[in-house]
């Protein structure tokens, strides 16, 4: 598929809307490489007005919108493409994520993406890996975040084993510090809950093992650098330097106290949860070293969407392994997504379907169409859905998988309208998306047994006319059925089909 090359554009950007900061970088692509030309972090602490019914406050949303208009001055005038914007585990726990995101597009000019924790852990683990000596050893990387912290095993630059748990130093500092006093009961608490959560995971971890192990992100380096300037390290974390730091933060007992070198002043607050989750995951992964890592998410957003437009794009990769695991027909897909794509140049400006996005969905729902069918014949384009829906697919945010998930729920009998009138004006594109992948999809009715002819096609805003060859349509009576059936379906949704 094209895409606009990577030299096309002078600046690229990602931003990283976390749980307890915001933070951007400006860069520059250099063949293949990022040069780094501002960073910017503002703590927000959004997850720390995500309340009891699990709604982000409007005083955190504002605190949000506050930041990302101070962002926005930089990447002001960027062309489409050329900036990512990712949102983190306090959006992804927010039930009215959508309010949120409805208001800071404007502001950023740029869509807002929420990824799942496992994309979140495949980007971190690319950040890391392109910020550190590209060695040939197994690497274990964790990165503690405001409301999630997750664990990622790889090597070199492909990560193998991609974890994401519910604990971050935000949200476990309104559990059990938020008051702001320290107790060594308080702490237990935290590290013990760390601890549970790490039970999950810990087996499958050791069981791949690594022969270093990293960390990313503020908590990590404030521990790094506070064991360091206590005299324990040499800018690493360590079980001696742990042990110390525990004991000084005890002696301390207010996070209002926390005056030591290397922890910023509006890092004191959320210091002894992020402590307490670090010296849980030393003791249950039986740590003897951490080493810190410049390289995060951010980074590793911007070297994902570099791969995207040098042809590496992590999605296509994706896609195919689902295809595989399914047991698609490639050769029937291929077949699919050809006529699909043909179609599409046809209709495009009649049905204003020219954006980039919409060829890329056209092509991946043509290749996954068929999907559920390893499932079950019956409903199977349900079955699909459900997969693509539920899925951890690397390379995507969760609104491209519902996206797509609906794209292939509605690409046979029934279309369900509501659920796309949900998207808005995209809700109609994506119907008409799905016109285009059913059209193609009964043209290969017959699976490529057939030689199919070539058809002329003419479309207004809610109809579309198909004209086969004279006389073609009354020796092949079932493609004439097919199309007579079609047109019926999509009769409900308030298009017209007609057929010669």
């Amino acid at each position: 598929m094209p895409h606009t090359p990577a030299k096309a554009f002078p600046l690229i950007a990602a931003l990283d809307l976390g749980s307890n900061s915001f933070h951007m970088v400006l860069a520059k692509a250099d063949h293949g490489e990022v040069r780094i030309l501002e960073r910017f972090g503002e703590k927000v602490q959004l997850a720390a007005g995500i309340d009891e019914e699990r709604n982000l406050s409007e005083e955190a949303m504002q605190r949000g919108f506050d930041c990302l208009k101070r962002f926005a001055q930089f990447i002001n005038g960027m062309p489409p493409g050329s900036v990512r914007v990712v949102g983190t585990n306090a959006l992804r726990e927010a039930r009215n994520r959508a309010e949120f995101i409805r208001r800071a597009e404007p502001i950023l000019g740029h869509p807002v993406e929420v990824i799942s924790g496992r994309e979140e852990a495949r980007l971190i683990y690319l950040g890391v890996s392109h910020t550190l000596p590209d060695t040939a050893g197994r690497r274990l990387v964790t990165d503690i975040g405001g409301g999630s912290t997750e664990f990622i095993v790889g090597q070199r630059f492909e990560s193998q084993l991609r974890e994401s748990l519910q604990m971050g130093c935000v949200s476990y500092t309104q559990r059990y510090f938020k008051d702001g006093k320290i107790t060594p009961a308080r702490y237990a608490q935290a590290y013990t809950a760390a601890r549970l959560e790490l039970m999950a995971i810990e087996n499958s971890l050791r069981r791949l093992g690594w022969d270093e192990a990293v960390g990313a992100s503020g908590t990590i380096r404030s521990v790094c650098l506070a064991i360091q300037a206590g005299g324990h390290g040499n800018g690493e974390i360590n079980p001696e330097g742990l042990a110390w730091l525990k004991r000084k933060i005890f002696k301390l007992g207010e996070v209002e106290k926390l005056d030591i070198e290397g922890i910023k002043p509006d890092r004191r607050p959320i210091f002894p949860a992020g402590l307490a989750i670090v010296e849980a995951l030393f003791d249950a992964l039986e740590l003897t070293r951490l080493a810190h890592s410049e390289g995060a998410l951010r980074e590793g957003v911007l070297y994902d969407l570099l791969g995207r437009h040098h042809h590496e794009d992590v999605r296509e990769r994706t896609i195919g392994a689902l295809m595989e695991r399914y047991h698609v027909d490639a050769e029937q897909a291929a077949r699919v997504e050809a006529k699909a794509l043909k179609t599409l140049e046809q209709v495009a400006d009649a049905w204003d379907l020219k954006d980039d996005w919409h060829r890329e969905l056209l092509v991946w729902g043509s290749r996954v169409h068929e999907l559920g069918l390893d499932i079950a014949h019956y409903h199977y384009h349900k079955h699909g859905a459900y997969l693509i829906e539920h899925s951890d697919l690397a390379g995507f945010s969760r609104q491209d998988q519902l996206t797509l998930a609906l794209l292939v729920r509605g690409h046979r009998r029934n279309i369900p309208a509501d659920r796309f009138n949900e998207l808005g004006d995209e809700g109609d594109k994506l119907i008409r998306l799905c016109i285009v992948l059913r059209f193609a999809i009964l043209f290969h009715h017959i699976r490529g047994h057939q030689q199919m002819p070539s058809v002329t096609l003419k479309c207004a805003a809610k109809s579309l006319d198909i004209r086969f060859p004279d006389g073609w349509l009354a020796t092949n009576p079932l493609t004439r059925a097919d199309f007579e059936q079609e047109a019926g379906w999509l009769k409900r949704v308030g298009y017209q089909l007609s057929v010669s």
